[in-house]
């Protein structure tokens, strides 16, 4: 297992476990989760851990181009009126994020860290936020980084209505002009909606196109 030092260094992705993990340690420092995403490399750790880098293969991502919307869907999007902005209130997306309840997960890998780091990368202009409002409330979003090449590294979401979240991604993905969107690891969520597995090597030319 290779061990980070204050060099903004990774190793070689081909080195990474079995289940995805490549490095330990270092700092959520901007330099370095830029770097890392060049790399196809993401942080992922649980309060009290050690940073966590990780780089699975396969890759779960969506092609644009095949994004599913069921009937139902459509009808939620026609008929709800909600509202659906782009970086409106990052910091309170992010927030929503880390306290969203999840199957599976005793607590959040969203730390105070890791926000104060995203919201640092949203200042300079490479983390954005997707937001549903209903009215002036807050109900689903979600963010991710863009390096600007065409592919968007998607993080994480929430829903306080149900659906709220599909909303901002469908919203988000038909609006946009993305090569790829990076989902990292699979979700039955995401696979509903068009996500789908491919190799590691795959992924990384789309990160260099």
């Amino acid at each position: 297992m290779h061990y980070l030092t204050q060099d903004i260094k990774f190793p070689d992705v081909t080195e990474a476990t079995e289940d995805g993990l490549l490095a330990i340690g270092g700092d959520l420092s901007e330099a370095r989760l830029i770097q890392a995403y060049k790399q196809g490399i993401f942080p992922w750790f649980s309060e009290g851990e050690p940073i966590l880098w990780w780089c699975p293969n396969p890759r779960f991502v969506l092609f644009p181009e095949k994004l599913k919307v069921s009937k139902s869907m459509k009808q939620v999007l026609k008929n709800k009126g909600y509202v659906v902005t782009v970086n409106k209130d990052f910091r309170a997306v992010i927030t929503a994020c880390s306290k969203a309840k999840r199957d599976g997960q005793a607590g959040t890998w969203i730390t105070s860290d890791m926000i104060e780091a995203y919201v640092k990368l949203h200042d300079l202009g490479y983390a954005k936020s997707v937001e549903v409002w209903d009215k002036d409330r807050l109900i689903g979003g979600f963010y991710g980084i863009d390096l600007n090449n065409g592919v968007f590294c998607g993080e994480s979401m929430f829903a306080k209505i149900s659906n709220a979240s599909k909303v901002a991604f469908i919203t988000f993905i038909q609006n946009t002009h993305y090569k790829l969107i990076d989902c990292q690891v699979y979700t039955n969520h995401l696979e509903s909606l068009g996500a789908e597995d491919i190799s590691r090597d795959l992924f990384l030319k789309y990160l260099s196109i």
